[in-house]
């Protein structure tokens, strides 16, 4: 039995019953109280009153932290509205609303320079509310209970910029937020122009998603058009996404819904940067290095550092080397990225790299140029591994070029 209304065992019968028992005393504080907000909670803790109730007794304390029934009325600061990308366009052929994420244009860096983490998850909470406001205006008009939504996930240009360590980590916050607070609203998931980096992105997002979340993903090939028209009416899809649908003003794109995002102009900045804790701290010493070697076992992974350095500037540069077992100069090692120096201790630096062979690939600080001043730096390097499933289906999809696969 799905656990649904009217598709309920003797025994979910049971547990519904008992857990309306069991929560009477926050039922007024619920957005709703009817068997399908019900059956949502227990659905996501397969049934366990304990683990159910618990989870639910949390979510009420989220809304009286966040004062989620006023949320609404709440306005996000401009940057957001105008940079934060996505947005609610149309339905489904079931009448669930559809929501576009674009995440190639979206300017994470610039995003966390201009708003507040707060601000920003704010943000999103905003959104869950306003779908499940849409999904019980939806209910009342097709006289049938809404309670799911359709997401298409924009990955074209998606890139190495979006890997930025305090975006991804945000970005868990929000899905964390989303799996612990509205369980089971997501009917399904297209990922549709999804790059070869795809598989090292969905990785680090894996860990925050539930397996029933996961399961619900579906990456779309060559014929990602063809596929949401069998769920999508074409007058429900904007004319971009293969559908027929154009603002009042002919655009394709339907930018008065979907949000495109952009590069955020400085002005907007409110900070020169984001906080971050660091790993390791060395100090290098006048006319020398520090080396920090990490193997790559097969291609496709990608290194992602950040560092700083302590009063005054610092080299970097990374190498890989061509001898394995013994430590090598700059100069008998394969120059990957360049080295050169970095004002690290007015802003700290941050970047990734796409290793495009296996090897002992080097981090080098270069501190040789300095006959006078040690140099403390502090940082963190990691190695992000390809989700190996989405690299394999991407590349059946790239060889056969149309059917949708399952995450």
């Amino acid at each position: 039995m799905s656990g649904r209304v009217g598709d309920l065992s003797p025994r979910q019968e049971e547990s519904l019953a008992k857990f309306r028992q069991n929560i009477q005393d926050v039922l007024p504080l619920l957005p709703t109280s009817d068997d399908y907000f019900l059956l949502r909670w227990l659905r996501a803790r397969s049934f366990d009153l304990q683990k159910s109730e618990a989870m639910l007794r949390k979510h009420v304390e989220f809304r009286k932290q966040k004062d989620l029934e006023n949320i609404l009325s709440w306005q996000p600061p401009e940057v957001v509205q105008q940079y934060l990308s996505g947005g609610m366009c149309g339905f489904d052929l079931h009448g669930c609303p559809v929501w576009y994420d674009v995440i190639g244009p979206l300017d994470v860096k610039g995003l966390l320079l201009s708003a507040s983490k707060q601000d920003l998850l704010r943000t999103k909470m905003r959104d869950c509310e306003m779908i499940q406001l849409v999904c019980a205006q939806q209910s009342e008009k097709l006289g049938k209970k809404i309670e799911t939504l359709t997401m298409v996930y924009d990955c074209e240009g998606l890139g190495l910029k979006h890997l930025w360590k305090p975006a991804v980590e945000l970005y868990g916050e929000f899905l964390c937020m989303f799996e612990e607070n509205y369980p089971e609203t997501l009917g399904r998931l297209f990922v549709v122009k999804a790059p070869k980096i795809f598989p090292v992105a969905y990785n680090l997002i894996k860990p925050f998603l539930s397996e029933d979340t996961r399961k619900k993903i579906m990456v779309l090939g060559a014929n990602w058009k063809e596929i949401l028209l069998k769920h999508i009416s074409p007058d429900q899809l904007p004319m971009d996404y293969g559908g027929t649908m154009t603002d009042p003003n002919g655009d394709p794109k339907c930018t008065s819904k979907i949000n495109y995002g952009g590069e955020i102009p400085k002005k907007y900045y409110i900070r020169d940067q984001v906080k971050q804790q660091y790993e390791h701290t060395v100090q290098i010493s006048r006319g020398s290095s520090h080396q920090v070697e990490y193997e790559i076992l097969f291609p496709g992974c990608v290194l992602r550092w950040q560092f700083m350095s302590d009063g005054a500037d610092v080299g970097f540069g990374v190498f890989l080397k061509t001898k394995a077992g013994e430590r090598q100069r700059a100069g008998e090692m394969t120059e990957v990225l360049p080295s050169q120096r970095y004002n690290a201790h007015l802003v700290p630096e941050d970047g990734t790299l796409t290793c495009s062979e296996p090897g002992i690939y080097v981090l080098r600080f270069d501190n040789t140029y300095s006959f006078i001043h040690a140099k403390k730096v502090s940082f963190t390097v990691e190695v992000l591994l390809p989700d190996k499933a989405s690299e394999e289906r991407l590349q059946q999809l790239g060889e056969k070029g149309m059917a949708p696969s399952r995450q």
